[in-house]
């Protein structure tokens, strides 16, 4: 059996004991070494080399945002935040971290009592994230909101779409109306660099629907307001979709679904679906059937599937699909699902898909193809 090596840093002796028992009862699972504080934290993930560090945000001598910071750019390893932090600055540390590249977060757990379900969720997640091959984070290395460099063009042999459906802008009075977004794992990263690299004045509205906790995505959209010069708000029931010209995001709310309907955007508390609420196929889907060929749409990196079979759908009701590629994506998941579905179109580096929209939107309109 091949044994998963964990580091667990976390400074409350209580959580950390907790952490050990729950990973150490595991058969497949090794905790290789524990520390209370960033500092010691990132000499064992030097010395140790785990495969996978379990990391609290509010660490004594140094934090867990700038230990995530060094290790992405100096020891690369997949990191899986576990935080009981909530308050806004906590929460705002916590995305930045994502950003600096650990590449999930789950809650501490509450109270002495046993909680089998939490219990299989950590374990579940560090087998998961053990085997997400990690990079060096060029936004760790630069600090926490650098900027990325340029990515390397997709590997030699990586998916790509069926050239012979690939087209070009139709030779027509341009009527998008929205861009449609869905990401997942690595999303708060791919999501900055997305917004950053739109042009000022970028007319189409957005809407987005990101794969976060529960308990940690209500400050998302504010956090991702002040890193984007596009403004960034969660979506409120019933409001209008944005007209042509006030491009904004608007983000799905915490646990609802996201749904555009005759004209309006709607919060929903429907099934999940792909174990997900909210779900990109949902919104995706929507956007299908409202605007057809009059949208655009996005998938980004992210575990699973979802938001596959809704790409799927924009593009044959004949609007403009993109794929993120292999190689700038943290996890291929949801981009290769899409492409192996023919659902995308065009598959762009990170940083071609911002210039891709960019081009899509030139000289857009506002109304309806007749």
């Amino acid at each position: 059996m091949t044994m998963t090596r964990v580091l667990v840093v976390e400074d409350s002796l209580t959580v950390r004991k907790r952490l050990l028992e729950v990973l150490e009862a595991e058969p497949d699972l090794e905790v290789v070494g524990e520390a209370e504080d960033g500092k010691r934290g990132i000499e064992l993930c030097q010395s140790l080399r785990p495969d996978v560090v379990t990391l609290d945000m509010m660490l004594p001598v140094m934090s867990g945002l700038a230990a995530t910071e060094f290790i992405m750019a100096h020891c690369p390893t997949p990191i899986l935040i576990v935080s009981a932090s909530t308050n806004r600055g906590e929460l705002f540390k916590t995305y930045e971290a994502l950003a600096a590249g650990a590449l999930d977060v789950l809650d501490k757990p509450v109270g002495d009592a046993s909680d089998p379900a939490w219990e299989r969720k950590l374990a579940a997640t560090v087998r998961l994230i053990s085997r997400i091959k990690v990079i060096t984070h060029p936004r760790a290395r630069l600090g926490r909101m650098g900027q990325r460099p340029a990515s390397p063009a997709a590997a030699s042999g990586a998916l790509v779409p069926d050239p012979t459906a690939a087209r070009q802008v139709p030779p027509r009075e341009n009527r998008l109306r929205a861009v449609a977004v869905g990401v997942s794992t690595g999303g708060p990263a791919a999501l900055i660099d997305l917004l950053r690299g739109l042009p000022p004045g970028f007319p189409l509205p957005i809407l987005l629907v990101i794969h976060i906790g529960k308990l940690f995505s209500p400050a998302f959209a504010e956090w991702l307001d002040g890193q984007s010069p596009i403004r960034v708000a969660h979506a409120a029931e019933g409001e209008p979709l944005p007209p042509v010209g006030e491009g904004r995001v608007l983000m799905a709310a915490p646990d609802s679904h996201l749904v555009l309907r005759e004209g309006r955007l709607r919060l929903t508390h429907d099934p999940e679906r792909h174990s997900c609420r909210p779900s990109v196929d949902v919104l995706f889907d929507s956007v299908a059937r409202e605007l057809g060929p009059d949208c655009a749409a996005c998938l980004l990196t992210g575990m699973g599937k979802d938001g596959a079979e809704g790409l799927l759908s924009i593009r044959r009701a004949g609007g403009r699909t993109i794929a993120q590629d292999e190689a700038t994506s943290v996890v291929f998941g949801m981009p290769r699902e899409a492409i192996r579905l023919g659902a995308a179109e065009q598959v762009l580096p990170l940083e071609q898909i911002a210039p891709a929209l960019a081009e899509l939107a030139r000289g857009v309109v506002g109304g309806r193809q007749p």
